[in-house]
């Protein structure tokens, strides 16, 4: 067999190797592959460096996420953590992210690449392509919860599968909000709106919290039935009484979604386990599982975040990157 370039690829490389409508195809892909056991993928193993307040003080944490992905015959690590503190004061963003590809075969590593605007971009891609299995009409309205770089991937993302006829924007900061908003008129065909009233802006088809809030913002009492509501923050962004009511609760990774984000909490306590998931978005991509009358049902979904679909996008801009004669080539040897 012959043997691979190793390469090095910064965010400029990633971000010009794929586009926002190669990351839905890989994450579509991704939930089939993983359903049918030709993906591998460990739970997320968190490495708390004061994210919960103990030592050390630093207020993050890393995750070492592993995947192997069948159909690219690839095996891969993503290093992902997100820290306030000390990072937040340099003025930077809060995801940092690294990914290690390994060729299965040789056990030789192939790349080192950005993983932040991987992790970012995917995180968008997520929701789109689980709205895909969970909506059938063709204009949504979106109430969205946070004005970061991740709110905008998850519109650019739904925007590329749905019109949204409306848009209704709330942020802790109004100012961030409303440059959010600005940047939104582009791609959103429909209504843009920001409020400073957290109610109104769960009044929608879909709703998403991309925040790193600690506490809820979104109260069980404003959600009604025909609701999707997709809480992405990995702390806790929407009320415990909000998952109990739901009729349904879809999730990307069982293990995972039960340990981490919104159901850490009630999980723990024991409410809730893996018998009230009511399905993955795996069996949803493989027709193995049906949701009806969502119009009349309050829906959680929750793509919590998967090690495979960050190996799967890094391997495919390996592959393009390889092709397209990219010479910023390493050697571990050497």
């Amino acid at each position: 067999m012959k043997e691979k370039p190793t390469l090095l690829l910064n965010e400029t490389a990633v971000k010009d190797l794929l586009t926002m409508k190669d990351y839905i195809e890989i994450v579509d892909k991704v939930y089939k592959g993983l359903d049918d056991g030709t993906i591998i993928n460990p739970p997320k193993l968190t490495l708390d460096l004061g994210e919960t307040g103990g030592y050390p003080f630093y207020n993050g944490f890393v995750n070492a996420m592993p995947a192997y992905i069948g159909w690219q015959d690839m095996g891969g690590l993503k290093w992902v953590g997100g820290f306030t503190g000390e990072r937040k004061e340099a003025n930077l963003p809060f995801i940092t992210g690294l990914i290690i590809l390994i060729d299965p075969h040789l056990g030789t590593f192939l790349s080192a690449m950005d993983g932040t605007h991987i992790t970012n971009v995917r995180t968008g891609a997520q929701t789109a392509t689980a709205l895909k299995y969970l909506v059938d009409k063709p204009s949504i309205t979106v109430g969205m919860y946070g004005a970061g770089v991740q709110a905008r991937m998850n519109i650019e993302a739904i925007t590329e599968v749905f019109d949204i006829s409306k848009l209704t924007i709330w942020n802790h900061r109004r100012i961030t909000a409303e440059s959010f908003a600005e940047d939104m008129k582009d791609i959103v065909k429909g209504d843009i709106h920001v409020t400073e009233d957290a109610e109104k802006a769960s009044k929608a088809d879909v709703i998403v919290t991309a925040t790193t809030a600690q506490e809820p913002i979104v109260k069980a009492e404003w959600i009604t039935p025909g609701t999707i509501v997709f809480p992405l923050g990995s702390f806790q962004e929407i009320e415990d009484d909000l998952i109990l009511k739901a009729d349904n609760i879809v999730v990307d990774h069982e293990q995972q979604a039960l340990h981490r984000g919104a159901l850490k909490k009630l999980n723990k306590e024991s409410q809730l386990d893996e018998s009230d998931i009511t399905t993955t978005l795996g069996k949803l991509a493989n027709n193995k599982a049906e949701l009806d009358n969502l119009d009349n049902e309050i829906t959680i979904c929750i793509p919590i975040g998967m090690g495979s679909v960050d190996i799967a996008v890094a391997t495919e801009a390996y592959n393009r990157a390889v092709e397209q004669g990219y010479d910023t080539t390493f050697d571990f040897k050497a």
